[in-house]
Protein backbone atom coordinates (compact mmCIF):
# COMPACT_ATOMS: atom_id res chain seq x y z
CA UNK A 1 0.00 0.00 0.00
CA UNK A 2 1.27 3.08 -0.67
CA UNK A 3 1.80 5.98 1.90
CA UNK A 4 -0.34 9.45 1.42
CA UNK A 5 1.45 12.14 3.29
CA UNK A 6 -0.76 14.55 5.24
CA UNK A 7 -0.92 17.83 4.32
CA UNK A 8 -3.74 20.66 3.84
CA UNK A 9 -2.39 23.28 2.32
CA UNK A 10 0.65 23.05 -0.32
CA UNK A 11 2.55 25.93 0.35
CA UNK A 12 6.13 25.53 1.34
CA UNK A 13 5.54 26.77 4.86
CA UNK A 14 7.69 25.18 7.78
CA UNK A 15 4.28 23.49 8.60
CA UNK A 16 3.95 22.10 5.59
CA UNK A 17 7.12 20.63 5.62
CA UNK A 18 6.61 19.10 9.08
CA UNK A 19 3.38 17.78 8.12
CA UNK A 20 4.87 15.98 5.19
CA UNK A 21 6.61 14.25 7.62
CA UNK A 22 3.23 12.60 8.64
CA UNK A 23 1.50 10.18 6.58
CA UNK A 24 -1.55 7.56 6.50
CA UNK A 25 -0.95 4.48 5.19
CA UNK A 26 -4.49 2.42 5.20
CA UNK A 27 -3.30 -0.97 7.20
CA UNK A 28 -0.62 0.13 8.64
CA UNK A 29 -1.90 0.69 12.68
CA UNK A 30 -5.49 1.02 11.49
CA UNK A 31 -4.86 3.57 9.70
CA UNK A 32 -4.05 6.09 11.91
CA UNK A 33 -1.45 9.63 11.20
CA UNK A 34 1.89 7.63 11.87
CA UNK A 35 5.14 9.36 11.24
CA UNK A 36 6.58 8.53 7.67
CA UNK A 37 8.52 5.12 7.81
CA UNK A 38 7.81 4.19 10.96
CA UNK A 39 4.58 2.45 12.63
CA UNK A 40 4.93 5.09 15.52
CA UNK A 41 1.57 7.23 15.74
CA UNK A 42 1.17 10.95 16.08
CA UNK A 43 -1.04 9.59 19.23
CA UNK A 44 1.51 7.44 20.87
CA UNK A 45 3.87 10.39 20.17
CA UNK A 46 1.30 13.44 22.46
CA UNK A 47 0.26 11.06 24.88
CA UNK A 48 4.18 10.44 25.93
CA UNK A 49 4.35 14.16 25.73
CA UNK A 50 1.32 14.60 28.05
CA UNK A 51 2.56 12.01 30.44
CA UNK A 52 5.64 14.33 30.88
CA UNK A 53 8.37 12.16 28.79
CA UNK A 54 10.91 15.00 27.35
CA UNK A 55 11.60 14.75 24.01
CA UNK A 56 15.05 13.87 24.54
CA UNK A 57 13.73 10.67 26.76
CA UNK A 58 11.48 9.58 23.53
CA UNK A 59 14.40 9.99 20.90
CA UNK A 60 16.80 7.93 23.04
CA UNK A 61 13.74 5.13 23.39
CA UNK A 62 13.11 5.09 20.29
CA UNK A 63 16.49 5.93 18.32
CA UNK A 64 14.30 5.87 14.73
CA UNK A 65 12.45 9.19 15.33
CA UNK A 66 14.21 12.55 14.93
CA UNK A 67 13.39 15.93 16.73
CA UNK A 68 11.10 17.33 14.02
CA UNK A 69 9.35 13.86 13.98
CA UNK A 70 8.04 14.87 17.43
CA UNK A 71 7.47 18.68 15.93
CA UNK A 72 5.12 17.15 13.17
CA UNK A 73 3.59 15.21 15.46
CA UNK A 74 2.35 18.44 17.48
CA UNK A 75 1.61 20.04 14.45
CA UNK A 76 -0.37 17.49 13.08
CA UNK A 77 -2.32 17.25 16.76
CA UNK A 78 -3.31 21.14 16.56
CA UNK A 79 -4.20 21.25 12.52
CA UNK A 80 -6.40 18.64 13.27
CA UNK A 81 -7.64 20.73 16.60
CA UNK A 82 -7.95 23.88 14.81
CA UNK A 83 -9.81 21.96 12.04
CA UNK A 84 -12.64 20.51 13.76
CA UNK A 85 -13.26 23.50 15.69
CA UNK A 86 -14.21 25.56 13.02
CA UNK A 87 -16.50 23.02 11.35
Amino acid sequence: MTAIPYTKHMSATSEDLLLSRITITPGVRSGQPIVRGTRTTVADIVGWLAAGAAESDILGDYPWLQPDDIKAALAYAAQELRHRASR
